[in-house]
């Protein structure tokens, strides 16, 4: 917070936060423009500016309106729409901010507004989606190529024309250029890449390189329109999932059904889906049973079959059944529109690695020129060498120190690590997780809805003295009606069964004990096994089987019939299938697990060596925070994985904290880190991302200051000229960007 803010409001709660759509920008320099421009601003606070996502969110007194921001991004030569504005403090009530907003000032719904030129003569309008050769950067890089094949028919035909003729093909490029760097200069930014290039082409015309003047301001917008179809990919990978809901939905309104717009939905509808739809809204299944493919959304490979009180989300796809489905998300709070938003809004912060390079960037463009002027002068006054020779490498130099490459090596990788993770279901809450994750040593685990499917399944019908079918016919009717967790876990394996449940009179349930009625005549109880033994004599081998039972973590209900005991229903919440599979991939990362539960010291030791992990059970919240602490202490960096809610303190105790839900709100908005869809080894494939983004990372960094250098020295020995110079600049921009995407592309 700037210290003007800070005088003037005392603390932060009086701020507002206003989110921004941003058009045109396509590389960390369009960036940090925007961002110098904005925060030059009274009242301004903060801003976070992503030239991948397109966005920017601005943290400002209620003084500066989103008019003025609007109007300091458009001054610097980009277009800004306010996509949606929050409240005082940190409550964030955006109005639009879904992939659907309607935004202000009359514009349509493209997220980075509209628009292909601006007053100072910037090429950069909003992001293209048509076909390059149509996109505004393209008819001014052919507008200058052409000019320069016209120039150069014009210097064969008429030699002493030759040197005007490439002047005139030079400026058609070149004006744009200097007129951005006017303005970049005049907005906070006065070592801008344009500005560089100007001084560049201008010195090289005053030294007689015209030709080569010429012919490298048409190379530089060469490479800023291939870094544009670069980062319009990058951008599309994320925004690309909003294209996955329908425009339309059939919507059931008295007694029959009428198309409507899917953005116009509100919760409480009712809409159908027929089969082969896509699922218009989040919602709940409220009739009908088909299989849903989520793989578009949670990267799910297997349809699940979904039935009445099942959830669904928006972009899914009904395979074979029809399907009334209740809303129960507006169309920019479904889970689509929320995992772009945060993603969009993750892109914004800088990761750890992103900071220092910017801060490096600051000092490194300054001391290139220096180093450039250094090279021009010094020769010529020191050593009486030639002007023209050691200008010329002067102004190679200028254009080799350019940091673009250099300063998009790190978002570029973390936007696309970020976007790659999203579109498989893992949302990383900014880069600084993304970095940390790959560093963690030890992952913490929470037992139930964890490593294990959070609701019991009967494990074993024992019967005694009966058929098996007739124990769960007789418990289950005895559950029927019942909203337990175990009377469900009874029924479901009735009804998987395909056994009969008969008619119970005089049905009650025991508070503590167990439920009890008349079947078929009978008096039939089930219960604990403590209840049991108060009402009938269990016999010792029946006592026997009861303990094995529950020594392997199991809940162990006694049927009884009459005067004797007719079998026994032992239930457990049972590890996920992917469980540990989950947990020997992270042991193959190098990275330790272990099991931290509040259930008692039998069942997380049954559990634990079901999975080969050690557990620490019995724990309070704050026992579980404790652990984690004890950990870091040792010298552990600890990802701690949970509900987001009875594990708050451990996961905000922890390195990185993560939430494990399908899509909820507290998966999406808790934790560092959420996994959308409930498997165990997305946290190894999370900490994957994290080792390959940074490797990638290192990779640019290295093409970025390694073609640097190469060129610097092969300059200064008189090898390479401005050539070689802005294509080592926007070849290893390009370079850089397309290695960055790569990751798009992964299999986690």
């Amino acid at each position: 917070m700037t210290d003007s803010v800070e005088a003037e409001f005392g603390d932060t709660e009086a701020l507002v936060r206003t989110r921004f759509g941003v058009g045109g920008m396509d590389c960390a320099a369009c960036a940090t423009k925007v961002e110098t421009a904005v925060g030059r601003l009274p009242g301004v606070a903060e801003v976070g500016v992503s030239a991948t996502a397109g966005t920017m969110t601005v943290r400002h007194s209620p003084s500066t309106t989103p008019m003025e921001i609007e109007r300091a991004v458009e001054a610097v030569g980009y277009r800004a729409r306010r996509r949606g504005e929050a409240g005082a403090g940190a409550h964030d009530a955006e109005d639009g901010h879904g992939p659907h907003d309607a935004g202000c000032h009359g514009h349509d719904h493209d997220a980075g507004g509209h628009g292909a030129g601006d007053s100072h003569g910037h090429d950069h309008g909003a992001p293209f989606d048509g076909p390059w050769w149509r996109d505004p950067k393209a008819r001014l890089t052919l507008a200058c190529g052409a000019a320069l094949v016209l120039a150069y028919l014009v210097g064969r035909a008429a030699p002493a024309l030759d040197r005007w003729a490439l002047l005139a093909a030079m400026a058609v490029g070149l004006v744009p250029i200097a007129r951005r760097a006017a303005v970049a200069m005049r907005y906070g930014t006065p070592f801008s890449i344009e500005t560089l290039m100007t001084i560049a082409a201008v010195g090289a015309v005053l030294i007689g390189a015209t030709e080569e003047a010429a012919t490298v301001v048409f190379l530089f917008l060469v490479g800023e329109l291939l870094e544009g179809v670069a980062a319009g990919r990058a951008r599309s990978s994320i925004q690309g999932l909003t294209a996955l809901v329908p425009k339309t939905a059939l919507l059931e309104r008295d007694g029959r059904t009428e198309e409507v717009a899917a953005e116009r939905l509100a919760v409480g509808q009712v809409v159908l889906v027929r089969p082969g739809d896509r699922v218009p809204a989040d919602g709940t299944v409220i009739d009908g049973e088909s299989a849903v493919d989520e793989a578009p959304v949670t990267g799910e490979s297997v349809p699940k079959r979904k039935g009445a009180g099942d959830p669904v989300y928006a972009g899914t796809v009904n395979a074979d059944g029809a399907l009334r489905i209740e809303v129960t998300a507006a169309a920019r709070d479904n889970t689509v529109a929320r995992v772009v938003r945060l993603v969009e809004e993750a892109q914004e912060a800088k990761a750890p690695t992103e900071r220092f390079i910017s801060r490096f960037s600051r000092w490194y463009t300054p001391g290139v020129v220096v180093v450039a002027a250094l090279v021009a002068v010094g020769p010529p006054l020191l050593a009486g060498a030639g002007w023209d020779a050691w200008i010329y490498k002067g102004l190679a130099i200028l254009l080799i120190g350019c940091p673009c490459a250099l300063v998009i090596a790190t978002p570029a990788a973390i936007a696309a690590g970020l976007s790659a993770g999203a579109r498989r279901g893992l949302l990383l809450k900014g880069g600084i997780v993304l970095e940390s994750l790959g560093r963690i040593t030890t992952v913490a685990f929470d037992k139930t809805g964890t490593l294990t499917q959070g609701r019991p399944v009967v494990t074993d019908v024992v019967p005694l003295g009966r058929p098996e079918r007739d124990v769960l016919s007789l418990a289950a009717a005895l559950e029927s009606g019942s909203s337990h967790p175990l009377a469900k876990a009874v029924l479901d394996r009735a009804a998987a069964a395909d056994v009969a449940v008969s008619p119970v009179a005089d049905g009650k349930a025991l508070g503590g004990k167990g439920v009890t009625g008349r079947v078929g005549g009978a008096e039939v109880f089930l219960g604990s096994a403590a209840a049991a033994r108060e009402r009938v004599a269990v016999p010792a081998e029946v006592d026997a089987r009861i303990g094995a039972l529950t020594d392997e973590g199991k809940t162990v209900s006694v049927l009884v019939v009459g005067p004797d005991v007719a079998g026994l229903i032992a239930m457990r919440d049972e590890p996920r299938p992917d469980a540990k599979a989950g947990l020997e991939a992270l042991g193959r990362l190098g990275v330790k697990a272990l099991m931290l539960t509040g259930d008692n010291a039998r069942t997380a030791s049954a559990v634990a060596a079901s999975l080969g992990i050690e557990p620490r059970a019995d724990l309070l919240p704050q026992d579980k925070q404790r652990i984690v602490r004890e950990l870091q202490v040792a010298g552990e960096r600890v990802a701690k994985v949970g509900d987001g809610i009875n594990d708050a303190p451990a996961l905000a105790a922890a390195d990185v904290g993560i939430a494990m839900g399908g899509g909820t709100d507290v998966a999406l908005e808790t934790a560092d880190a959420a996994i959308l869809h409930g498997r165990v080894a997305d946290v190894a494939r999370m900490i994957d991302l994290s080792r390959r983004t940074m490797t990638t990372i290192k990779a640019n960094i290295a093409v970025a200051l390694g073609l640097k250098a190469v060129f610097l020295v092969t300059t200064v020995i008189g090898v390479t000229g401005l050539w070689p110079a802005i294509l080592a600049d926007t070849g290893a921009t390009v370079l850089v960007t397309a290695n960055a995407l790569r990751l798009l592309r992964v299999r986690l």
